[in-house]
């Protein structure tokens, strides 16, 4: 992970890099120096939450729980795992943390992942997970937990796809969310406003890659998946 500084000038976002470009790094991830796409991420520099904290140790008590095992040791592992994460930067989540918005949302990201990876039962930190996030939302359906309640899930469509085939929809232009089918009836039922106001979570959903729909055996017409197919011929 590098850090940059960026400004907005005529339209253009400039990034300065604070240290130079490894050149061969970059040739060996990229195969190239002379294009190449970079993922970057605007930081949120205000001081870590409490809320954040609260959520960081509920979720450990949740894997406490789960594994046995001490929540100071595992404290332990997701500040050192961060650290790796970040090249060496530290964490904390005291009072007085020089640590930001962004670090702690790093560092409970690592947490979810390991979570969802591992199938830890998400209870005492459910109700304080940030449900109004992308990134949560997208975890729910690519490891078929509830949004509301994590248990098993299904893939709603927000985007009502009627009678047609599923198999001839190209479900990448398609909101979905994972519901499982208690709060799948229960959506369709009151409807996606009434659902959204009683459980405080985002209906508009999100859109999935098609490699994420094909590892979720999501069947549909992909305009990608035939033209992958016709450039192998």
């Amino acid at each position: 992970m590098q850090r940059a500084r960026s400004v907005m000038r005529n339209g253009n976002l400039i990034i300065h890099l604070d240290e130079p470009l490894n050149q061969d790094h970059l040739e060996t991830v990229a195969g190239s120096t002379d294009q190449f796409y970079i993922d970057f991420e605007v930081a949120d520099t205000r001081k870590a939450r409490v809320q954040q904290r609260r959520l960081f140790f509920a979720l450990l008590h949740d894997i406490e729980v789960w594994s046995f095992t001490p929540k100071d040791y595992l404290k332990d592992i997701f500040y050192t795992q961060y650290e790796i994460y970040t090249a060496g930067k530290e964490i904390s989540l005291s009072d007085d943390t020089k640590s930001s918005v962004s670090d702690a949302n790093t560092l409970l990201d690592l947490v979810i992942d390991f979570m969802f990876e591992w199938r830890v039962p998400f209870k005492k930190g459910y109700e304080l997970l940030p449900r109004d996030q992308q990134y949560f939302l997208y975890e729910c359906c690519r490891h078929r937990v509830c949004t509301i309640c994590s248990e098993y899930a299904d893939i709603h469509h927000i985007d009502v796809v009627g009678r047609t085939n599923r198999n001839k929809v190209d479900h990448t232009k398609r909101h979905v969310m994972a519901l499982c089918r208690k709060h799948h009836e229960e959506i369709e039922h009151i409807g996606p406003v009434q659902f959204s106001r009683k459980y405080h979570v985002p209906v508009e959903g999100i859109k999935l890659k098609l490699e994420d729909l094909n590892k979720l055996g999501i069947r549909g017409n992909y305009t990608d998946e035939k033209n992958t197919e016709h450039d192998r011929r």
